[in-house]
């Protein structure tokens, strides 16, 4: 545990305060500036169009060409049948005020729960549009009172002036809005065609407000105007790489590192980083090399893992280099490789979890942010963790964390696409099993301690150093990763009666009483073991903390107590 130390006291009077962990001046967002400057750039958005308003209303109503507005209207109207006159009632209806905010707030929400998540910059940037419109919207219609056309008017004239055009100044800001997100950040020959679709909506929104007799032609351009400078001041003020509000130096975390660095405090052991370059970016590196730097980590070399060495070798080198602390940063296999690097050696580990389980890490009751992951432990103590080893035909002695398991489990595993995981996050797991429960049951002989065999039949089987998956569901509940032992479930429901049987007992949390000792019976049986030998009757999938192995008819799977020391925040295990 990190002592605190009476530097401050000693420190001459006027000397600033250090930067609190995390909030180092280099790295501020400015929202205030930036909510200053939109609030500036509104005001002359608001000024300028209802002084257009005024113009048009005023000295310029008799020049050319708002002198022929009146005839464009009546035009409109001559051209009027049922058919013209549905398709107008769907376009103007993408504009109207409940489709524009349910729209907005479906898109936000999906930018913000749908995986890779959360995109807040984009979520706002949309909210923000939407909403700063609406408000110039109401502004202008305060200062310009302008009648709707003399002609029929195919919808209820709204109490507002008809400068400028509402639906089509929404349409613009929302779905023009979304044309920006999409050009911006998909990538794929359907992007371009997306974003000029989307664009044609505001468009086509206008040119139905204009059929229907609800507003001149210039409202209409007023409203797209309206529409496409709140993109444009919402846009520079929150999208990313050019956004007021994220517009630090281009050092500000050599800035920020160096301003810890010169934090009063004891110096800390070398720590190497082990990151895995597919799901850890540069941002993402460089508030970790912070948050060490903040509590006095400044000998820091960050290593990369391959393909071929997914973070054992680059472990087993920092411990032979004399690394004091290693940070495991990535999903489930690469904490598995570097514990496994590390069994036994007593050289400390902080788990940051940046990958689509992290099973270990919720377990542990760690942050899944990993700055704040890493903060967290930095903060905690060394505790003793165990480790399971698991081997078998075509299984080299390795050791893992989480779980291991065969059949179901381990089909799900092997059938999951990384673009699906890259695009769904853990869900896609779930997608994945519901392809895979009408797969073959498995037959199978457990050996626990050496004590007889057990035969039984199986569509799972799970070995367990923890037990709570995603969602906070105790799949295998009672393990613990520091009770000394592994925890074996063996999942064979059958039918829709015999999984929802399966599900109660899952989500009571607890184990079903007379499964300890190997009493058969029920769709769910759990045991507790040091050592297990299982054999299947015929090669069956497995795998190994969510990475599928070569399928085999035999495992063998043994735990190591306290193998491996980990930091937790105070109060965790």
């Amino acid at each position: 545990m990190e002592t605190s130390t009476p530097a401050r006291a000693t420190e001459p009077p006027g000397t600033p305060a250090p930067p609190r962990l995390g909030h180092s001046p280099a790295l501020s967002s400015g929202a205030g500036r930036a909510v200053a400057r939109i609030a500036a750039f509104a005001v002359c958005q608001a000024a300028m169009i209802a002084g257009l308003g005024l113009l048009i209303t005023g000295p310029a109503r008799n020049l050319w060409p708002l002198s022929a507005e009146d005839a464009l209207n009546d035009a409109f109207e001559r051209v009027r049948n049922d058919a013209l006159t549905t398709a107008s009632a769907i376009a103007s209806g993408a504009g109207d005020t409940h489709t524009v905010v349910g729209v907005t707030v479906l898109c936000c929400l999906a930018l913000l729960l749908v995986p890779p998540l959360p995109r807040w910059r984009a979520a706002l940037f949309l909210a923000l549009a939407v909403w700063l419109q609406s408000l110039v919207f109401l502004l202008i219609t305060e200062a310009v009172d302008r009648t709707r056309p003399d002609v029929e008017r195919l919808d209820a004239s709204p109490p507002t002036s008809s400068y400028t055009s509402g639906h089509t100044g929404a349409a613009t800001a929302l779905y023009a809005g979304l044309a920006v997100l999409v050009l911006s950040r998909v990538r794929g020959r359907w992007g371009r065609p997306v974003a000029v679709l989307l664009l044609l909506i505001p468009l086509l929104v206008g040119l139905a407000r204009l059929y229907r007799g609800m507003h001149h032609p210039s409202d209409v351009v007023a409203g797209l105007l309206n529409g496409g400078l709140s993109l444009f001041v919402v846009g520079r003020a929150v999208l990313a790489d050019d956004a007021w509000a994220a517009r630090p130096p281009a050092d500000a975390v050599d800035i920020a590192v160096a301003t810890a660095e010169r934090r009063p405090g004891p110096s800390r052991e070398p720590a190497v980083v082990i990151v895995n370059p597919t799901v850890t970016d540069t941002a993402t590196r460089d508030r970790l090399r912070l948050v060490l730097a903040q509590r006095g980590h400044t000998d820091v070399t960050f290593l990369e893992t391959t393909e071929r060495d997914t973070g054992g070798g680059q472990a087993a080198d920092a411990v032979r280099g004399g690394a004091g602390l290693i940070v495991a940063c990535g999903g489930d296999g690469t904490i598995r490789a570097v514990a496994d690097a590390l069994a036994g050696t007593g050289v400390t580990l902080a788990v940051v979890p940046c990958g689509t389980g992290n099973l270990l890490a919720r377990n542990l009751g760690l942050p899944l942010d990993p700055a704040d992951a890493l903060a967290a432990a930095l903060t905690g103590e060394p505790r003793a963790l165990d480790l399971g080893t698991i081997s078998g035909d075509g299984i080299a002695r390795t050791h893992f964390t989480a779980m291991s398991g065969a059949g179901l489990d381990a089909a799900v595993m092997g059938s999951t696409s990384d673009r699906a995981k890259s695009a769904l996050g853990w869900p896609a797991y779930v997608l994945a099993g519901l392809g895979e429960l009408r797969g073959p049951r498995m037959r199978l002989a457990v050996a626990l301690d050496g004590a007889p065999a057990l035969h039984r039949t199986a569509r799972m089987v799970l070995i367990a150093n923890i037990g709570t998956v995603q969602g906070g569901t105790a799949l295998v509940p009672g393990a613990r990763p520091d009770d000394g032992l592994l925890d074996l479930a063996l999942f064979d429901p059958r039918g829709a009666g015999g999984w929802l049987r399966a599900a109660v007992v899952l989500l009571r949390g607890s184990r079903p009483t007379g499964t300890a000792t190997g009493a058969h019976g029920g769709p769910v049986e759990f045991f507790t073991f040091r050592r297990a030998e299982l054999t299947f009757t015929r090669p069956q999938p497995r795998e190994v903390d969510g990475d599928p192995v070569a399928p085999g008819r035999r495992v063998t799977a043994e735990v190591r107590p306290g193998a491996l020391t980990v930091l937790l925040p105070a109060g965790e295990k």
